[in-house]
């Protein structure tokens, strides 16, 4: 049986891979190894760890790699503490593939340790385009890595033209919409407000009327500028006073900036519409995003499992530059009178058709299985 190690480093990494790991389980060739760190860990970006072993799974290593204060230094940091840490759970698990998600940072530290130890990099969600430190890692752990595992055909093509062998490279969907597809086939739209009031910090939010969903991160090619950028999407949203669910960032560069953008905003506004979550469940997340009247930010939920359920989308900023979007989305700067039209065109538009841009909800045993029986191979060459 192949031992598949999986990292998870944060919450965007866990609902990126977790219908993987259910696969890796379930199939007879595999067993799963996991290792969880970096903000996953914590409990200002809302304990993902919890949620993990709550879903059942069960952590064969905890690594903590995050060292405080979100700048682009503790950022390099942190991934090298990461390449020291996953290196020493490497070598104590033996895994016979680690899989690396996405374009994190702690993704890039999994990946140099995995491959300067002759341990085959699976990675998905490569081939993409997007804006921030995010596009760069991404190309990076590609041309680290020994199986490709892209969500749809354009990302597969740019992964051929890095070089990468085609045989290698295998368009299977996100694993994101697996999670998607199966709740909005269950009808998901979230009917009690129960558990919002049980967690989070703010207005009392009620979902008999229509809601905004927002999640907003540094953009860390623009760092300094996120108390600005969030300020922005804070005032659209006192302009239009609508009930709105929101995100704290994420671990990135540049976090303390929106952070602090958001207390002030707080302290002097009072908003009596707006109530903050460190965390959220995955598949609360995904019944909040059928649920919404819109979603709004610079996450790339709402590009990605956002096209499959149809949710209107306002993206802000150069966060997902370039990223393949179906017709869902509409683009606003950091403006928030184009904003405020932005989400006003939305709502009034209302829901889109389903788009499998991102895939078709198929690809956690997708992934499994290729990973059982594709050839493994640690020598990488051009194919050009």
């Amino acid at each position: 049986m192949r031992k598949v190690l999986v990292v998870i480093g944060s919450r965007a990494n866990y609902s990126s891979i977790k219908s993987v790991m259910r696969a890796i389980q379930a199939h007879p060739d595999l067993t799963l190894q996991l290792v969880v760190g970096a903000s996953a860990l914590l409990d200002r970006f809302g304990s993902v760890i919890d949620v993990i072993e709550a879903d059942g799974f069960a952590a064969d290593a905890k690594v903590t790699m995050i060292v405080e204060g979100e700048t682009p230094a503790t950022m390099a940091k942190s991934t090298g503490l990461g390449l020291l840490e996953f290196a020493t759970m490497f070598d104590m698990l033996k895994p016979d593939v680690v899989v690396s998600v996405g374009d994190r940072f702690e993704t890039m530290a999994t990946a140099v340790a995995a491959s300067y130890m002759n341990i085959p990099v699976a990675h998905t969600m490569g081939g993409e385009i997007s804006g921030t430190i995010d596009e760069s890692i991404r190309h990076a752990v590609t041309k680290l890595a020994h199986v490709h595992f892209p969500a749809n055909q354009q990302a597969a093509d740019r992964i051929i033209r890095m070089g990468e062998q085609p045989d290698t490279v295998h368009v299977v969907g996100c694993p994101r919409i697996d999670l998607v597809a199966e709740i909005a086939r269950s009808n998901g739209h979230l009917e009690s407000a129960d558990w919002l009031e049980q967690e989070g910090v703010g207005a009392h939010i009620t979902l008999d009327r229509p809601f905004l969903l927002v999640s907003q991160h540094p953009v860390t090619t623009e760092y300094g500028c996120g108390e600005q950028q969030i300020t922005e999407t804070l005032m659209a949203l006192h302009e239009l006073q609508m009930p709105t669910i929101m995100l704290w960032p994420n671990a990135d560069a540049g976090s303390e900036d929106i952070s602090r953008g958001m207390r002030k905003f707080r302290e002097k506004y009072r908003p009596e519409y707006i109530r903050f979550y460190k965390n959220f469940p995955i598949d609360t997340f995904v019944r909040l995003m059928l649920t919404c009247g819109c979603a709004i930010g610079n996450s790339s939920a709402p590009l990605r499992e956002g096209a499959f359920v149809g949710v209107p989308t306002v993206n802000i900023g150069t966060r997902q530059g370039g990223r393949d979007r179906a017709a869902n989305v509409m683009d606003a700067g950091y403006d928030r009178h184009e904003i405020v039209a932005a989400v006003r065109a939305q709502l009034a538009h209302g829901r889109y058709p389903s788009d499998h841009l991102y895939g078709d909800g198929t690809a956690g045993g997708r992934v499994a299985e290729v990973l059982a029986h594709t050839p493994l191979r640690v020598q990488k060459r051009l194919s050009y």
